[in-house]
């Protein structure tokens, strides 16, 4: 089974939750935030997965919902949220967040980051203290197409935009962990990223996770999408 993120936001909309854990035994949150996949599903989420940060303490979860207006939105989190009463006791709910794909790439020629349990996935977060929104998403997509085509064993990528809050961010989706920590190593930050995002005063914040569980009930995601990018 494998989850996506898609390359636009026509269909779906995405969000993720990001926990603190404070239990010894991860294990044990994980096992709650599966279930609290299933019981996302009578809300509209038709993909769920969940990170686990490899060095950090941190723990994402991810979810694909059906497409709704932003009042809408509201509700669902009005409706989330009390779902994660189970989940209080083990973890700190620092964030909870809609993001809109708006560009991306794929090395499999499919228009969606595609990944399953077990892929290893590295997420760029950036927020900004000064400069205009619609210019960062715009240098920050231009710095993903730069880096991506040199990017030894990154499968995918997308860039994203926070609904709510001016913050971008970028996924990518790694045949391994050795050609991320590879890439994270070798690339020169000072030289290729900060001339172009100097001007934004960024708060920059990125880590490297290992996907532990994927669902999925969304049908034909990828010609979906694909039929998405032609019309």
């Amino acid at each position: 089974m494998a989850c996506f993120v898609p390359f636009n936001n026509r269909n779906l909309d995405i969000s993720f939750l990001v926990f603190r854990p404070t239990v010894v035994f991860v294990d044990e949150l994980v096992e709650a935030l599966k279930t609290f996949s299933v019981c996302t599903q009578n809300l509209g989420c038709v993909q769920s997965s969940i990170f686990r940060s490899i060095h950090g303490n941190m723990i994402i979860w991810y979810g694909a919902w059906m497409k709704r207006c932003s009042e809408n939105k509201e509700m669902l989190t009005s409706a989330v949220l009390p779902l994660l009463s189970n989940i209080s006791g083990m973890a700190i709910l620092l964030e909870h967040i809609f993001f809109e794909a708006y560009a991306g790439e794929s090395r499999e020629g499919i228009c969606v980051a595609k990944f399953s349990t077990g892929d290893i996935v590295l997420m760029n977060v950036a927020s900004p203290t000064a400069g205009d929104l619609n210019d960062l998403c715009y240098a920050n997509l231009a710095l993903f197409r730069d880096h991506f085509l040199k990017m030894e064993g990154a499968v995918s990528g997308v860039c994203l935009k926070c609904e709510i809050i001016p913050r971008v961010a970028c996924f990518y989706v790694w045949k391994s962990m050795h050609f991320c920590y590879s890439w994270i190593l070798n690339s020169d930050y000072r030289k290729t990223m900060l001339p172009y995002l100097d001007k934004f005063k960024l708060e920059i914040k990125y880590d490297i996770f290992r996907v532990v569980f994927v669902s999925s009930s969304y049908q034909n995601p990828i010609r979906e999408e694909q039929e998405a990018m032609v019309d």
